[in-house]
């Protein structure tokens, strides 16, 4: 960068700095005067909150790792060791252990609103792929903490999920041995888990900052869906956005901190509070209430598939499962091409909006079949669940895209405000 690009800061050591690394700059650059659409809600303040849950999940579990011992023989002794002994290690564990649920809460409300105002779309479709590869390795990151302080659910959930992969043809089985490092699930498995689980949120930080450059590139979406189209449609990020997310994470702390102190442990498992027993099973095992979803269409698909006129097993049950599991992924990543529609904002789709409210109760209805006991009812409204959950975008959506009539779009963002102030 020229000397010339960049304004002088009035503290000396920041200037003196700058000159050599013009850091300040480029923040300044980014987060100061980057203009932004000055029409944003406070469910724009979910990508700020989700970035302030990630810090602080690699803080506290930085030092829960100081403490933590990675052996099936004093795992569990070694959380209790940090809740009882360890000086403030209830309340860092707590928040680690409630913040994996605040994570995704807010993660969560980031997609949900990301998919109502069609941010997906055109030119954000990378920024959007991005979004869902971090959703992947969250899931991946969670599932392995979960594991480690080797209670009943912690042991039995590990076993459940890791077998999934012995579903997979010809490497199945392979593949579920190098991830256990044995023939079952023991102080190897632990291992390699434990030091995923601390590697991934680096990861995590690695694709966040593509996520985010990528989202400086192409600008940020509003709830009309329309672009900028001059400097009277935007309003420097700081201090009008600071401020907003800044009282958006002081509500946000308020309900996490009345999580932490009179409810932490309204979100876990009673099971897991028994250390690990290979040898009794229990009786409902479910994974953490965030995984629910994709847990009831796993378990929707209960039959082989043969081929015809034979008894030879095409997809088994199993297999079926997995791939509905990750098929429900997959339709998130590639939403940006099955909805083709020029209008991005649901405020300018009356069907789709009315469609979006039924897709996103009928996600509640998986979280609340993944949570019950596999047998039915439950069984056949988690299958009419799953087979609306693929139909919304294999069916509904692109059927939208050739009928709905959308409603005509505002000039441009400072008219829409202006108008509606």
């Amino acid at each position: 960068m020229a000397h010339g690009e960049r304004t002088p800061f009035k503290n000396p050591l920041i200037d003196w700095v700058d000159t050599r690394l013009p850091v300040f700059t480029l923040m300044q650059r980014e987060y100061g005067a980057f203009p932004t659409p000055k029409n944003f809600n406070y469910l724009w303040n979910f990508g700020a909150l989700a970035m302030f849950m990630l810090i602080t999940m690699i803080v506290t579990g930085i030092f829960l790792a100081m403490y933590y011992t990675a052996s099936t023989d004093h795992a569990f002794n070694s959380v209790e060791r940090i809740m009882r002994d360890v000086n403030w290690g209830w309340l860092i564990r707590y928040i680690h252990m409630n913040g994996a649920s605040m994570f995704f809460i807010v993660v969560y409300v980031h997609i949900v609103r990301g998919m109502y105002y069609g941010s997906y779309k055109n030119p954000r479709e990378l920024l959007w792929i991005l979004g869902v590869v971090i959703l992947l390795l969250m899931m991946a990151t969670a599932f392995m903490g979960y594991v480690l302080p080797w209670g009943q659910m912690s042991f039995w959930g590990a076993t459940v999920i890791t077998n999934l992969f012995s579903a997979i043809p010809f490497v199945g089985k392979a593949v579920v041995t190098w991830l256990w490092g044995g023939f079952s699930v023991d102080n190897p498995t632990l291992n390699r888990f434990y030091s995923l689980h601390y590697l991934l949120p680096f990861v995590i930080i690695a694709v966040v900052f593509l996520h985010v450059a990528a989202l400086h590139i192409s600008g940020s979406n509003n709830p009309l869906g329309i672009e900028p189209k001059s400097s009277k449609d935007t309003i420097p990020f700081h201090p009008y956005y600071t401020s907003k997310d800044l009282f958006g994470l002081t509500v946000f702390l308020i309900f996490y901190a009345l999580i932490i102190f009179y409810a932490p442990n309204l979100l876990g498992d009673p099971d897991n509070y028994i250390p690990a027993n290979p040898m009794a099973t229990p009786a409902h095992i479910v994974p953490e209430w965030y995984f629910l979803p994709f847990y009831a269409i796993l378990r929707s698909f209960v039959w082989d598939i043969h081929l015809p006129f034979t008894s030879v097993v095409l997809i088994s049950s199993k297999l079926g499962g997995v791939l509905l599991m990750f098929g429900s992924i997959v339709m998130m990543l590639v939403l940006p091409w099955l909805d083709r529609c020029q209008v991005r904002s649901a405020m300018f789709r009356p069907i789709f909006k009315k469609l979006f409210w039924f897709f996103l109760a009928d996600c509640v209805i998986l979280g609340y079949i993944g949570g019950q006991p596999a047998e039915e009812p439950y069984i056949t409204i988690g299958q009419i669940a799953t087979l609306y959950y693929f139909a919304h975008f294999l069916v509904i959506i692109p059927l939208l895209n050739k009928y709905e009539k959308t409603l005509p779009l505002p000039n441009s963002i400072s008219e829409a405000v202006l108008k509606k102030s």
